[in-house]
C-alpha cells in the first residue's frame, strides 16, 4: 500500500500574490489619488492668493512678473559680478607673486628661472609690469624688494612734491638728494651739496628766465623734481617780471604757480606779424593800363626780462631777420629800442605799453666842410608810443598781442614843445604771434 501526499503549497501561494496585487493597487491609487487632491488644493490656494492680489488697484500680472523677473536677474548678475571680481583679484594677486619672483631671481643672475616667471605672470595679467610702482631701499639692494600700488596712492601722488621729499635717503647724516643708479668710480652728481646745486639751477635759468630748461631738468629724478621746485627760484622770477606788484602772493598758492598763470610777455622767442595789402601803381606813359603792387612786410617784437624792448619793421622774412634779434647789440640800423611795463585793468586784461626810440648813430665830423657856415638845424627827439593787448590762443598761452595804441612824439629841444601824432588803428595793424625761437636760450650768460 502506498500513501499518496498532495502538495498545494506553491497554488495556495499563486492565489494569495493574486488576491494580495489587487489589494496592493487600490492601497497605491489612494494614496495617488490623495497626494493628487492635496497638490490641486494647493494650486488653488495660490491660485485664488494670485487673484486676489491681483484685483488690488495698480497692481496687473505683468508688473509682477517683471519685478520676479528683475530681482532674479539682478541678484544674477551681482553674485556673477562679485565672483568675477574676486576671480580677477587673485589673478592680479598671482601674478604680482609671479613678477616680484622673476625680479628678484634676475636680481640673483637666474636669467633663465626670471624668464619663466616673467613669461607665467604676464599670462595672468599682460600689463601687471605697470601695475607696480618700485621705489628703492635705502640700501640700495634693488629694486623689487618694496611696490607701491598705484591704486592706493593716488592721494599721496597728487601732490608730487610732498610725496618725494618723504622719500628722500638719509645717510650719515646727510641728505641726499638722488643716488647712482650704476656703481662708478668717477664722482656722481648726488655728492655735491645742496646750495652747489641750486646755484647750478640758477644757471640753468640765467638772466633770460629760461623756465623752460628748468622744467626739462626736473625730469631727471626724484631730486632734480624738488630743487627744480625750490621756491626762491621762482620768487626771484616772478620779481624780476613784475617787479615790486607780485610781492604779495595772494590768490595764488606758490610762486611758481604765479608765474605759471598770472599774464605776461613771453622771453624765449619773437612776436611776429604780416601784413599784405595791394597798391595802385602809376598809370602807363601811354595811358593803356595801370601797374597794382602787392606790398608784404613784417613786424618783429622782442622782450627781454630786464624791462627792454626792440621793434623792427620790415620785408625782409623771418629767417633771416630772427638770428639778429638775439641781443640788444644788434647792428640793423632800421630797430627801434625802448623799455615796457605790464598792466592789468579793473577787466582783468593784460596790456603792454613800449616807448621805443631809433637807435642813436654818431655821425663823425667832416672837415672838409669845417671853414663852411653851416646852417642852425632845429634838433628834435623822435619816439614812439605803442599800446598792445595781451592775449592767448589755442593750446598756447600769452602768445596773442593786439594792437591798441600808436602814435609818435616829436620833442624839439629849442622849445621843449612835443607834437604827437596818433596812427588809425586798422587792418594794416595785424595781430602779433609769438614764434619760440631756441637758439635764443641755449647759452647763459648770467645766472638768476
Amino acid at each position: 500500500i502506498c500513501d499518496v501526499i498532495w502538495v498545494f503549497p506553491p497554488q495556495a501561494e499563486a492565489e494569495e500574490d493574486c488576491h494580495s496585487d489587487p489589494l496592493r493597487a487600490d492601497e497605491d491609487d489612494e494614496e495617488n489619488e490623495s497626494l493628487a487632491e492635496t497638490d490641486l488644493q494647493a494650486q488653488l490656494q495660490m491660485f485664488r492668493a494670485q487673484w486676489m492680489f491681483e484685483l488690488a488697484p495698480g497692481v496687473s500680472s505683468s508688473n509682477l512678473e517683471n519685478r520676479a523677473c528683475r530681482a532674479t536677474r539682478g541678484s544674477l548678475q551681482k553674485t556673477a559680478a562679485d565672483t568675477k571680481g574676486k576671480q580677477e583679484q587673485a589673478k592680479e594677486e598671482k601674478a604680482r607673486e609671479l613678477f616680484l619672483k622673476a625680479v628678484e631671481e634676475e636680481q640673483n643672475g637666474a636669467l633663465y628661472e626670471a624668464i619663466k616667471f616673467y613669461r607665467r605672470a604676464m599670462q595672468l595679467v599682460p600689463d601687471i609690469e605697470f601695475k607696480i610702482t618700485y621705489t628703492r631701499s635705502p640700501d640700495g639692494d634693488g629694486v623689487g624688494n618694496s611696490y607701491i600700488e598705484d591704486n592706493d596712492d593716488d592721494s599721496k601722488m597728487a601732490d608730487l612734491l610732498s610725496y618725494f621729499q618723504q622719500q628722500l635717503t638719509f645717510q650719515e647724516s646727510v641728505l641726499k638728494l638722488c643716488q647712482p643708479e650704476l656703481e662708478s668710480s668717477q664722482t656722481h652728481v648726488s655728492v655735491l651739496p645742496m646750495e652747489v646745486l641750486m646755484y647750478i639751477f640758477r644757471w640753468v635759468v640765467s638772466s633770460d628766465l629760461d623756465l623752460r630748461s628748468l622744467e626739462q631738468l626736473s625730469l631727471v629724478c626724484r631730486g632734480f623734481y624738488i630743487c627744480a621746485r625750490d621756491p626762491e627760484i621762482w620768487r626771484l622770477a616772478c620779481l624780476k617780471v613784475w617787479g615790486r606788484s607780485c610781492i604779495k602772493l595772494v590768490p595764488y598758492t606758490s610762486w611758481r604757480e604765479m608765474f605759471l598763470e598770472r599774464p605776461r610777455v613771453r622771453f624765449d622767442g619773437v612776436y611776429i606779424s604780416k601784413t599784405t595789402y595791394i597798391r595802385q601803381g602809376e598809370q602807363s606813359l601811354d595811358g593803356f593800363y595801370r601797374a597794382w603792387h602787392q606790398v608784404e612786410y613784417y613786424r618783429y617784437i622782442r622782450f627781454f626780462p630786464d624791462g627792454h624792448v626792440m621793434m623792427l619793421t620790415t620785408p625782409e622774412e623771418p629767417q633771416s631777420i630772427v638770428p639778429r634779434l638775439r641781443t640788444r647789440n644788434t647792428r640793423t640800423d632800421a630797430i627801434l629800442l625802448g623799455h615796457y611795463r605790464l598792466s592789468q585793468d579793473t577787466d582783468n586784461q593784460t596790456k603792454v605799453f613800449a616807448v621805443i626810440t631809433k637807435k642813436k648813430e654818431e655821425k663823425p665830423l667832416d672837415y672838409k666842410y669845417r671853414y663852411f657856415r653851416h646852417v642852425p638845424v632845429q634838433e628834435a627827439d623822435q619816439s614812439f608810443h605803442v599800446g598792445l593787448q595781451l592775449c592767448s590762443s589755442g593750446h598756447q598761452r600769452f602768445n596773442k598781442l593786439i594792437w591798441i595804441h600808436h602814435s609818435c612824439h616829436i620833442t624839439y629841444k629849442s622849445t621843449g614843445e612835443t607834437a604827437v601824432s596818433a596812427f588809425e588803428i586798422d587792418k594794416m595793424y595785424t595781430p602779433l604771434f609769438f614764434a619760440r625761437v631756441r637758439s635764443y636760450t641755449a647759452f647763459s650768460e648770467r645766472p638768476l
